[in-house]
């Protein structure tokens, strides 16, 4: 269950980046998600093949399973906040020294 949780939301993340109008300000933060979450996909994609392999399910469609992709999705979604929050930070201050330039003649 974590296998399909973490590829919707790398679906989800990557229509956003892909959508998003203002390039400045969150398209790190979308990417670092969309990588993320993909790249959680991917290991258990490969895990899942394993499991093919010794002759198990590729799904695990279990309680802990589900629990577990719910914790990978919020901690996904906790580191995005605050890369979110680093790069808004960081652009209101380049933006702050522009609009101080323009006013270093007087």
């Amino acid at each position: 269950m974590c296998l399909i949780m973490t590829y919707i939301a790398t679906a989800i993340f990557f229509v956003l980046w892909l959508f998003n109008k203002d390039k400045k300000t969150g398209s790190k933060s979308l990417l670092s998600a969309t990588l993320m979450f993909g790249g959680a996909g991917l290991m258990w994609s490969v895990d899942g093949i394993a499991s093919l392999l010794e002759g198990e399910s590729f799904f695990d469609i279990s309680i802990e399973d589900t629990v577990l992709g719910a914790i990978i999705i919020a901690s996904g979604l906790a580191v995005y906040v605050i890369v979110s929050l680093i790069e808004r930070r960081s652009y209101l201050k380049v933006m702050a020294k522009d609009k101080n330039k323009d006013f270093d003649y007087i």
